[in-house]
């Protein structure tokens, strides 16, 4: 069959035609791409999508939210991260994404407190909050405690050598008040005798580390605070305490005789015999999916008889291999059986109960050189402050977004299919399409 010129240029316009068509059709779809967005998760349970959770949480912040992670160069954790993020974009336009690289921009790094590869950083207005774990729930639990309006207010005990808020000195905890008034919470020093109560604006009061006797009054004071229902967090230390054992009583708490001491923890520490690393700990709030390794450098272990009333956990243990050593703490450290008290040891307990109609809440922990500015940059001790602060205040805020993990898609095939399926794939199909081709040509050649 001869094909006339005629039909020769008819064919010729409509392959231009379709050409000219298939590019027009490309083109539009490339603009559209870049001018409207849309997405469906087609996911069996939605994993892709954030929950209502943190919908609802998205909901009531107003205003731009910035949160900058500090990621080297690896594509895929850049990627899990912009994932992340982008779930929270697509339901408040002005979420702003923003990577740095803690290998060239060092000191942006350590002045925004970043301790590991690919942590955020979540600013939103002038307050801000370190995310560690890549996690919707996390993230949204973050958001949650930058969104509340209403300012914390945490009073310091001074006057009897505490470890002052806002001092700069070794064992002072400025490092962890200036992070406190990051997130919105400010700390004011509370001189007893220059008061006649403890004011009922504060939110809680923290005792950290006297170093003289509290006098009488001073400690009826504190009994008075805490028997209305005042929340309390106690930093104590090894040794004397300074005229608080009717505290302690009151709270059904006794210390351990001398120091702890952990050989185990020495060997991960590098330091004193004296410094006891915690890594595994209870599923109370305080330290609910806490996972950062603490350290304590210098602690006394707690036995809490809970009062009546109450409800009391501990939330600290040192290692099995950790004893309280109440020798002198010079040369080879031995256990004495007779004279030690054999570990696992209690360094921190909490209490709480209902009264007058609200929760009244106390922490006390072992030591409180695990805030001071000398060690709160440690393994996660700033992250563990943050907890005890927050969850003591009533501000653990925490928002219990569903864990949706992916169904069993797994696909478990014997050798014999896998080799079937590669074989298919690798030259059944592309021998067909090649000899559909080969076909085709040829037909056409002979038109």
């Amino acid at each position: 069959m001869r094909v006339s010129p005629k039909q020769k240029l008819q064919l010729r316009i409509t392959d231009a035609s379709f050409v000219v068509l298939f590019l027009a059709i490309v083109g539009l779809l490339l603009w559209l791409s870049n001018d409207y967005h849309s997405q469906f998760d087609w996911t069996n349970n939605g994993r892709n999508t954030l929950s209502e959770a943190s919908i609802a949480i998205l909901e009531k912040i107003e205003g731009p939210i910035t949160v900058t992670a500090f990621a080297d160069e690896n594509k895929e954790l850049r990627t899990v991260i912009r994932d992340l993020v982008s779930r929270y974009q697509k339901k408040k336009k002005d979420v702003i994404l923003e990577f740095v690289s803690p290998d060239e921009e060092p000191g942006r790094t350590r002045e925004a407190g970043i301790q590991r590869n690919g942590e955020l950083l979540v600013q939103y207005g002038k307050k801000q909050e370190n995310v560690q774990q890549l996690s919707e729930e996390t993230l949204t639990n973050a958001l949650a405690r930058l969104g509340r309006s209403k300012q914390h207010l945490v009073m310091f005990l001074s006057g009897h050598g505490e470890r002052s808020p806002d001092g700069r000195a070794n064992h002072d905890l400025s490092t962890w008040a200036q992070q406190l008034a990051k997130k919105g919470t400010a700390t004011h020093k509370l001189n007893l005798g220059e008061s006649k109560a403890i004011p009922d604006t504060s939110d809680l009061l923290v005792v950290a580390s006297p170093q003289v006797d509290l006098l009488d009054g001073e400690v009826e004071q504190l009994k008075q605070y805490i028997e209305k229902g005042g929340s309390l967090l106690w930093l104590a230390e090894p040794g004397d305490l300074h005229g608080l054992e009717p505290i302690a009583e009151m709270l059904g708490i006794e210390f351990e005789p001398g120091v702890i001491v952990d050989p185990t923890s020495q060997a991960i520490t590098g330091s004193s015999a004296t410094f006891t690393v915690v890594t595994e700990y209870t599923s109370h709030a305080v330290v609910k999916n806490f996972t950062l390794m603490t350290v304590f450098p210098e602690a006394t272990g707690l036995r809490l008889d809970t009062p009546t009333g109450w409800q009391g956990d501990t939330i600290l243990d040192s290692l099995p291999s950790a004893w309280s050593e109440t020798g002198a703490l010079k040369g080879q450290i031995t256990f004495d059986k007779s004279k030690d008290i054999a570990g696992p040891l209690s360094l921190g307990v909490v209490l709480s109960r209902e009264i007058d109609g609200k929760t009244q809440r106390v922490a006390v922990i072992g030591d409180g050189d695990f805030l001071s500015n000398s060690f709160i940059g440690n393994g996660g001790n700033l992250d563990l402050g943050m907890n005890i602060i927050n969850w003591v205040s009533h501000d653990e805020t925490y928002i219990d977004v569903p864990t949706r993990t992916a169904d069993d898609i797994a696909l478990n095939l014997s050798p014999t299919w896998s080799a079937i399926i590669a074989s298919g794939f690798l030259l059944v199909i592309p021998l067909l399409l090649i000899g559909t081709g080969a076909g085709i040509w040829l037909r056409r050649r002979k038109l």
